[in-house]
């Protein structure tokens, strides 16, 4: 089939496009997205092509956007909303936690909630601790919350069709340092099943798990890790919730080791959830002990100088892999 080069941002944007032109139950919700196309310009000229009545721009106020959100999924239609940096969570965290996760278990099944929630995450350009965070695995946490974590735009589109479609609540998590990242999409934009890890480099001696930005990390390093006779496997998780637990215990299986690469948070976060379901799955397959590489327990720094120190990089992966297979 035919393919273009596209951006993530790019990609997004002809997503929604094709979306809300097959299914006019689809709004957009959210902050400057109709006139201004967003902060990130991913709903650029939707306004023009799908009205206001699609389009919806409202005040600064998470709660209640999100709140209206979760109202319309509930009422038949598939809101789309966007909140500007997933730090703002934390303004209409019991919209998310207790209204959007909780709805269809609580209606014993009678209620659908086919919304997403389209979020940013990620650190690397100086926004500081409050428009920086990368906070998959506290929704992940949650029971009834899909979260999906696309690295490229192929992905991003496909995942972000997918989504729509799906009758459950989505936080749909896209890393601010990837929208200009460049990618081949087939033509049409394809639809990728939630729940379905990608293998983006096969290897033999070490498996490695990084969602996001930090598969862009962990494909450099293994550049590095090649040339010094480390045969590395990478694995792209795609959706964080669900996990794709097989191809990732296939993945250790043949390599006998697992570093597992994540912005997120070091503690109870997605790289213990890796790490614990593979140790509990293929713990015989295991020839050294797990590792995770993350940045450290605080807030994202300020300062460039702090911030890039703060987030793992290739050299840091490169230096853990290579520890590893030497044990």
């Amino acid at each position: 089939m035919a393919e273009q080069v596209l951006t993530i941002r790019q990609a997004l944007n002809s997503a929604l496009h094709q979306a809300m032109a097959d299914d006019d139950t689809i709004i957009c919700i959210g902050e400057d997205i109709a006139e201004n196309g967003g902060v990130f310009k991913v709903t650029e000229g939707l306004s023009g092509k799908f009205g206001a009545e699609r389009m919806i721009d409202t005040p600064i106020s998470e709660t209640a956007f999100v709140g209206m959100g979760v109202g319309a999924a509930m009422t038949g239609l598939k809101p789309v909303v966007e909140l500007m940096f997933c730090d703002f969570a934390g303004v209409c965290f019991d919209q998310i936690m207790n209204q959007a996760a909780k709805a269809q278990f609580l209606s014993n099944g009678r209620l659908k909630l086919p919304l997403v929630i389209r979020t940013t995450m990620g650190a690397g350009d100086g926004s500081g601790a409050m428009h920086s965070a990368s906070l998959h695995s506290l929704f992940a946490s949650i029971a009834g919350l899909t979260v999906v974590c696309p690295s490229n735009p192929a992905d991003a589109a496909g995942l972000l069709k997918a989504a729509i479609r799906y009758d459950g609540p989505v936080i749909f998590m896209e890393n601010k340092q990837l929208y200009d990242f460049e990618g081949p999409v087939v033509a049409g934009l394809p639809e990728i099943s939630l729940g379905k890890a990608r293998t983006i480099r096969e290897g033999t001696d070490i498996t490695i798990v990084a969602a996001s930005a930090m598969g862009h990390r962990a494909l450099a390093a293994v550049e590095t890790l090649g040339t010094n006779g480390i045969s590395a496997e990478v694995i792209d998780p795609r959706t964080i919730k669900p996990l794709d637990v097989g191809a990732i215990v296939d993945s250790v299986e043949k390599t006998g080791r697992l570093l597992v690469v994540d912005e997120g948070t070091a503690f109870a976060g997605f790289a213990d959830a890796v790490i614990a379901a593979v140790s509990a799955q293929a713990f015989g397959s295991l020839r050294c002990a797990p590792m995770k590489l993350c940045p450290p327990d605080t807030p994202v720094p300020y300062a460039p100088a702090a911030e890039l120190r703060w987030l793992p990089d290739s050299a840091d992966i490169v230096e853990a892999a290579t520890n590893m297979t030497e044990a």
